[in-house]
């Protein structure tokens, strides 16, 4: 299932949000399969890395196993009711058995910068993009981490006259807000918004002087023709009967 994280809720960590999503499993009713052994788990599996704390996402996914077969559009609507608000379950579907995480190549993602320089901002991604590697480096549990930040950059943009995820215009009378739009590779290291706007200040010593407002607007198979995520439910749509059995026999929303 694809699933959305808004508004305040941006701010929750992934633990917080796979415990809502178990309780609003038992909350809904939903017959979840759980592990085997002394402590048994709910099947609740995530898949691709989550959008780290602080992002709004319109492109998490999950899939669960169910001990029987369930109308997903039911469980859409049943699940969605019993999540707190912001927390939207946008769609569900049969899931294909297996290779579903494979599916996840990319993600596109939105950056509102309020009050930053237009002229600066455009001249930083000329730069970003005209480099052949951008270090940086991000603190990790391991210490201090270097990797290239440009490699993975698949496109970089400041589309002129441009609408943000809420609706609202990317140039507000009286208040410059400037609104990049990128896709990225997934690669290991994950290459993150951050880090990008990190490459834009040392190459072209850019910087925006409040915290960004970042969104992942999708995420799934690169779509060579578009250069944009596609959808990765696609395969399962074009399916002509339901899910696949799993090992153990539950069937698999996902």
């Amino acid at each position: 299932m694809r699933y959305a994280k808004r508004g305040r809720l941006r701010f929750t960590s992934h633990r917080d949000i796979s415990r809502a999503v178990e309780r609003a499993v038992r909350r809904a009713g939903i017959p979840v399969a759980f592990s085997a052994g002394f402590s048994p788990h709910p099947k609740i599996s995530y898949a691709g890395s989550a959008a780290p704390t602080g992002v709004a996402s319109e492109a998490e996914y999950l899939e669960i196993s169910v001990t029987s077969v369930c109308d997903p559009d039911r469980l859409r609507a049943d699940l969605d009711a019993s999540l707190p608000p912001d927390l939207d379950v946008l769609d569900v579907v049969d899931a294909r058995a297996g290779g579903f995480a494979e599916r996840l190549e990319c993600s596109a993602w939105e950056l509102r910068l309020p009050g930053a320089d237009r002229d600066l901002a455009r001249a930083a991604v000329e730069k970003f993009l005209a480099a052949g590697t951008v270090e940086v480096e991000r603190l990790t549990k391991k210490g201090p981490r270097r990797f290239d930040a440009r490699e993975a950059v698949l496109t970089l943009a400041m589309p002129e006259g441009l609408e943000g995820t809420d609706g609202t215009a990317a140039q507000v009378p009286g208040q410059s807000c400037v609104i990049l739009r990128m896709v990225v590779r997934h690669m290991t290291p994950a290459v993150r918004p951050d880090d990008v706007l990190t490459g834009l200040r040392l190459v072209a010593d850019f910087a925006p002087p409040v915290p960004p407002e970042v969104t992942r607007l999708a995420q799934g198979p690169l779509d060579v023709r578009t250069g944009e995520p596609s959808d990765p439910f696609d395969l399962d749509r074009d399916m002509t009967r339901g899910g696949e059995a799993g090992p153990d026999g539950e069937h698999v929303i996902g």
